[in-house]
């Protein structure tokens, strides 16, 4: 308390570092932190810093809040999420994973397990708080991810002893399902749908159908990425929220292909544009980057649903240009350097629903086999 001005909580101290242990305070302001609950914890990063983890934990028992403090300062989430949109300096987590955590933590995690102690924390409360949130099971098993990371930086801190992490022993039903079925195109689809489509939403979708391309790095593209001479493009950066930076995986950069019928459809874009320097796709409003989600929105669906496909999205023309790599008759590896993956697991696995018509011929040969049209006409 103070006589005078804001009222505050103060913890006082002595510094034996120093001749004589001078008395010292810390002040935090009741206005930011309004119960002791809540200053205690705010109170515990800052001793944390001062005296390391052994000597923080032989006087306070840790609770899970200073674990979350100590990550977002660690990863900068907050400078990361004040970066404007452009270019953004591609040090430490990207934008995205640094808005995903940003939200689990205050929306989720700290709410319910901030002012917990670290040896309160049970897999079983765990376990049955994440099936108590009204979110699909994959959200859940974000947020136990999110719990997961937080574990394993405590023992990295000294905040507990290593030991196994408990959050292996939480199992979230459904969390690795996909809950929606995968929306793919078939070639004739595709040409009904850039009948749709208006410029440069159409070039857009043909790019990421010709080359397996992400949005994100298809509104990345610069004309320097684009060697016409040579047949190659350069992937090297993607876009999220309009926050230029790396690609997904380091595995993602890389040259693709451009093929000729494509390079005619850009070089034909070019011209419409009127420049050959800076981005592809520039929006004409800021001259920066589009968002994928308000051109998803207000063009791509619409024109999805004109020709009878719900719920069209950007990823849907990778998906689909898997397939039909499928149908070309491409080895497992050749689709796995096209789609640009780490593992070929990925390739085979998350991308890899043949199309209704292969698996309707596939399947035909087979009935064929078994059922010749001799015997049935006998």
């Amino acid at each position: 308390m103070r006589k005078s001005g804001e009222e505050v909580w103060e913890y006082r101290y002595r510094d034996k570092s120093l001749p004589g242990s001078p008395m010292r305070q810390i002040t935090l302001s009741v206005t930011e932190y309004p119960t002791e609950k809540k200053a205690r914890v705010a109170l515990q990063e800052q001793l944390l810093r001062m005296n390391g983890a052994e000597a923080f934990r032989a006087r306070l028992e840790p609770t899970f809040g200073v674990v979350i403090d100590r990550f977002v300062i660690v990863e900068r989430l907050a400078e990361i999420l004040a970066q404007s949109p452009g270019e953004v300096n591609g040090d430490g987590l990207a934008y995205s994973t640094a808005a995903g955590y940003t939200s689990y933590i205050s929306r989720h995690i700290r709410p319910r397990w901030g002012n917990t102690p670290l040896s309160k924390m049970r897999p079983l409360d765990v376990a049955d708080w994440l099936r108590s949130l009204p979110l699909a099971p994959k959200t859940q098993a974000h947020i136990k991810r999110v719990l997961h990371l937080l574990f394993e930086r405590a023992m990295l801190w000294g905040l507990i002893d290593v030991q196994r992490n408990p959050l292996e022993l939480v199992r979230i039903k459904g969390g690795s399902r996909r809950q929606k079925i995968l929306v793919t195109l078939t070639s004739e689809e595709f040409i009904d749908l850039i009948g749709k489509l208006r410029e440069p939403v159409r070039t857009m979708a043909i790019v990421a159908m010709c080359t397996g391309l992400r949005i994100s790095e298809v509104l990345a593209l610069e004309w320097e990425n684009l060697d016409f001479m040579a047949g190659t493009m350069l992937v090297e950066r993607a876009v999220v929220n309009g926050r230029i930076g790396p690609t997904k995986t380091e595995t993602s950069k890389d040259y693709v292909p451009l093929d000729g019928e494509l390079a005619t459809v850009l070089h034909a874009w070019q011209e419409e544009l009127g420049r050959n320097n800076g981005l592809v796709f520039p929006s004409p409003l800021t001259g920066g980057c589009y968002h994928a989600g308000m051109l998803q929105k207000l063009h791509l669906k619409p024109a999805g649903e004109s020709i009878g496909i719900k719920g069209l999205g950007w990823h849907a023309f990778r998906h689909s240009y898997r397939g039909l790599l499928d149908e070309s008759g491409a080895n497992a590896g050749m689709q796995k350097g096209l789609m640009r993956h780490a593992n070929i697991s990925t390739t085979m696995n998350t991308y890899g629903r043949a199309a209704i018509k292969a698996k309707q011929e596939a399947n035909s040969k087979v009935v064929q086999m078994i059922l010749p049209r001799k015997a049935l006409c006998a």
